[in-house]
């Protein structure tokens, strides 16, 4: 098993994985912007792999994105399923290569994700977790109802309560928790107990409700997984977050591992990440007393209100290289869409980074 850590690995490991198919690719996909991805999954086509998408059947304000997605995948010979509306979403993410190997993520096909984003995968060659995906996929492509054959396989609403709460349960040293909103009640309690009786909890992300014993710091850098690792022996990565919706409601799949390599990669990432949030919330002053956060949001609007109009300008470009007469028919609200998404991760990146080597000044004193 190996353990996927964005942003440091980004997508060459799927990449990769897409171009040594040589029968299958089975691929889920809530949230997708990634060309490379999509040229992988052309290129398959074209060499002769069957290529199936399973494609969420909505995500907030992006629905627009999936219906261009499933068209150009058609067009290109991938078979294209959607995603039924019986669960409030289908915000699981993974992929299958000729049913030998698994790539589970708790990260979207984008670049935010990717590139400006705490997460994790796993790429899994072990046949009952990828006997487990298949049997999942198929079951959602067709619609059919899924039953859960393997405990440390999690598949909300299916068993994710029944296997994340024995898993917590089962902690006697420690719990490492990546998530952006622990808010289930009956997970609260059973963190603040298993705190009680002397586990040490840490939770990167946020905690809705108080919990006596349960240290909670805010990340330096974007979140988006779900991850734990318990004692340092078992490790806990998928797309769900101990709350009541994506426990009990929703689509949302990940797998429970003693793999050695995977949890001693998590724990370490973690300490790292826990030593910047620590000093980032020490930090957060700039400026006269703003914080960095704010002064971000104010740098972002300041921004927008000086940026001229940005479709003209970019169909006057277009028309310098394909002639004047060319008629040319721009999404407005996609493009906006760009730039807003470019200006956030730029301006995120710097504050970032600004943060991480005041963090390191601050390190170097210290030492």
């Amino acid at each position: 098993m190996k353990l996927l850590v964005q942003p440091d690995d980004g997508m060459m490991p799927l990449i990769r994985g897409i171009e040594t198919a040589k029968r299958s690719v089975e691929i889920v996909i809530f949230r997708f912007d990634r060309n490379d991805i999509e040229r992988a999954l052309d290129n398959a086509v074209a060499r002769g792999v069957s290529v199936t998408a399973l494609i969420a059947y909505l995500n907030r304000g992006g629905e627009k994105k999936l219906r261009k997605l499933e068209m150009r995948l058609l067009q290109a010979g991938v078979t294209v399923a959607r995603t039924a509306d019986d669960l409030v979403r289908y915000h699981d993410k993974f992929m299958v290569v000729d049913r030998k190997v698994l790539y589970l993520l708790a990260f979207n096909f984008t670049y935010l994700d990717v590139e400006h984003s705490r997460s994790f995968g796993v790429i899994t060659q072990d046949r009952r977790h990828v006997q487990e995906a298949v049997k999942l996929f198929e079951a959602d492509t067709l619609r059919r109802r899924y039953t859960a054959g393997l405990d440390e396989f999690v598949v909300s609403p299916v068993n994710a309560r029944k296997q994340l709460t024995a898993f917590i349960k089962g902690a006697k040293r420690q719990l490492l928790i990546y998530d952006p909103k622990v808010s289930d009640p009956a997970m609260i309690r059973l963190l603040e107990e298993r705190a009680k009786d002397g586990v040490e909890i840490k939770i990167i992300g946020r905690l809705t409700h108080a919990a006596e014993g349960v240290m909670v710091s805010k990340p330096a850098i974007r979140l988006h997984t779900r991850t734990i690792v318990r004692d340092r022996q078992l490790t806990f990565i998928g797309s769900q977050s101990l709350c009541e919706l994506e426990l009990d409601a929703r689509r949302e799949v990940g797998i429970i591992t003693r793999n050695k390599k995977v949890s001693e990669g998590v724990s370490k990432t973690f300490e790292e990440d826990w030593v910047k949030a620590e000093a980032a919330r020490d930090l957060i002053p700039v400026d006269g007393g703003m914080p960095a956060t704010k002064a971000a949001k104010k740098a972002v609007k300041a921004i927008a209100r000086e940026l001229p109009p940005v479709v003209p300008i970019l169909e006057d470009a277009v028309r310098k290289v394909v002639g004047r007469d060319a008629e040319i028919n721009l999404d407005v609200e996609e493009v906006e869409e760009t730039v807003r998404g470019a200006i956030k991760a730029a301006v995120k990146e710097v504050v970032d980074d600004a943060v991480q080597e005041a963090v390191e000044q601050e390190l170097k004193s210290v030492g």
